[in-house]
């Protein structure tokens, strides 16, 4: 039997191998405490994620995926504003581009050649028919008209003499004591000098027409243009520019074009005898210039463009319009009475959201019209008098709480703040002498001087910033003024303007708060006044009657 043989293990070898074994589960373990650790941070972290996420199909927020879900019923309630639907009429228009083009134009030109020696007309005014504009020299033409004159003189003295002699022909002839022939004779001779007469008269008159003509006068009433030819200038007829040009603006024509789609309903409507009304627009659709009704029709459609131009007349009683003028036409070509309207800006995709009694809102679907300025022709589920949230639609969802605010109240008080700020600045730089003649004014004359303060160079604007001198002094920029214990504006005047909420609100905040509120752009300082009434739950009047 084969004996064992155990070899020898050191002490230093056996701790080796168990310090290794160690080494691993003690490397295990913590690898398994950072996997478990980083899913517990993981769904922490998740968990405010999911509460904020927004709502898609399924999801917290309902379907559609709108809104945060902070949003809903139960949660905050969130401040809008709201419009008013009513019923009204609406015009259906179409809009185009045209061009002004004057009734008649005439350009003035001399009739016969000469040098002008004067203009009797200023450039630009109004001149009626038949008024002197210049005259040219007439001597030569006074001239022609003495020497047909003589002519004509010497031709009827000779006819009255062949007269004379004819008559005494023919009382020889009744006795007999003179040829037949001679009287004869002598009566062609008196024919002849009738035709020379005659021409002679012709010819007088010929050259006291050319006489008129050297007075140029207005051929028609209108605007005078400005002049082509000066004082001293040889005109003629054949001048391309003559001396100075005449439209009739009073009234004008504004020339334009309308799809052929809608020439159908205008033909209608004309021979119905209705007159289609035509409104003008400046350039950037924000200001009328005139109203008008349409003329006529053009007689063929332009092919290319697949339009029809139409012209318009205006009375042009101020004399606004020029001829070949830009303007945005807006023909009306028909009325929707009593239609159902609502502002534009609540329309969102078909959709509005009507406020309801209990401070919810909900959706309704609409169909939209035609629009007629900021409202718009719809048809739905809307009745006279609902109020619909045209301003935070962004923020909403079906059911969800607000609060009706005024979209105006944080500008009016950002203008207070300016306006207090400006005033303060003005008062620092006043001279001992007019702040003393300030005191005995009026309160509206106190206005307009300090208004006129600000208003001139170098006087702090409308923040109170300064950039130059008042009174003589450097003017610096003034902090905010604290509003007064009457609830007023900045600066101690109460402003008709402003809502009570505003005036509260003022009167809450510190002298920090003020001085903060002051050195803010203005963009700055409405979003703060806002934060500021929807802290402290403030709404406008209109929001304590919606509830």
């Amino acid at each position: 039997m084969p004996s064992l043989r155990f070899l020898p293990v050191s002490p230093r070898s056996l701790l080796r191998q168990q310090g290794r074994a160690l080494w691993w589960v003690v490397l295990l373990v913590l690898i398994a405490a950072a996997v478990g650790g980083g899913l517990w941070w993981r769904q922490r972290q998740a968990a405010p994620a999911q509460a904020d996420a927004p709502a898609g199909r399924g999801g917290p927020g309902g379907p559609g995926g709108r809104g945060p879900a902070r949003f809903s019923a139960g949660g905050q309630t969130q401040p809008v504003s709201v419009g008013v639907v009513r019923r009204q009429d609406v015009r259906v228009q179409v809009n185009a581009i045209g061009t002004m083009s004057a009734r008649a134009t005439a350009v003035v030109r001399a009739k016969v050649s000469g040098e002008l020696t004067s203009l009797r007309f200023k450039e630009g005014e109004e001149v009626k028919a038949g008024q002197l504009l210049a005259e040219i020299d007439p001597r030569s033409y006074q001239a022609s008209l003495g020497q047909v004159q003589g002519n004509l003189a010497r031709d009827q003295a000779l006819l009255k003499n062949a007269q004379l002699d004819l008559k005494r022909y023919q009382d020889l002839l009744a006795k007999d004591s003179i040829a037949s022939q001679q009287v004869d004779t002598q009566a062609a001779q008196v024919r002849q000098l009738e035709g020379t007469v005659a021409a002679d008269q012709a010819q007088v008159d010929a050259a006291r027409l050319q006489l008129s003509y050297t007075r140029i006068t207005a051929p028609i009433a209108g605007r005078l243009g400005l002049r082509q030819a000066d004082r001293g200038n040889v005109v003629g007829p054949s001048d391309a520019t003559g001396i100075v040009t005449i439209n009739l603006v009073r009234p004008i024509d504004a020339v334009f074009s309308v799809p052929e789609a809608h020439l159908a309903q205008i033909n209608q409507r004309l021979a119905q005898g209705a007159e289609l009304p035509v409104e003008l627009w400046d350039r950037e659709q924000k200001r009328r210039l005139a109203r008008g009704r349409l003329g006529a029709l053009d007689n063929a459609i332009d092919a290319t463009t697949g339009t029809i131009k139409v012209k318009a007349s205006f009375a042009n009683e101020d004399g606004t319009l020029f001829p070949n003028q830009f303007v945005n036409v807006r023909l009306q070509v028909n009325l929707l009475e009593n239609a159902l309207t609502v502002p534009g800006t609540a329309i969102q995709n078909n959709y509005v959201y009507l406020v309801q009694p209990d401070g919810t809102v909900t959706q309704r679907r609409i169909r939209v019209g035609v629009a007629d300025g900021d409202r718009v022709a719809v048809e739905g589920e809307l009745k006279d008098g609902d109020r619909v949230v045209v301003d935070g639609i962004d923020r909403l969802r079906e059911g969800a709480k607000v609060a009706v605010i005024d979209s105006n109240a944080a500008a009016r008080a950002d203008e207070a703040v300016q306006e207090g700020g400006a005033r303060r600045a003005a008062m620092r730089n006043l001279t001992q002498e007019e702040r003393d003649r300030l005191a005995k004014m009026t309160q509206e004359e106190r206005r307009a001087f300090l208004r006129s303060k600000r208003n001139q160079p170098g006087a702090a604007g409308p923040a109170g910033a300064a950039s130059g001198t008042v009174g003589g002094e450097p003017a610096t920029a003034a902090p905010a003024p604290a509003a007064s214990a009457e609830g007023g504006a900045p600066g101690g005047e109460r402003r008709p303007g402003m809502s009570p909420e505003v005036r509260a609100l003022l009167d809450k905040m510190s002298p920090e708060e003020r001085q903060k509120l002051q050195a803010m752009a203005p963009d700055e300082r409405r979003a703060f006044i806002g934060g500021k009434m929807q802290a402290a739950g403030m709404a406008a009047p209109g929001a304590a009657a919606s509830r």
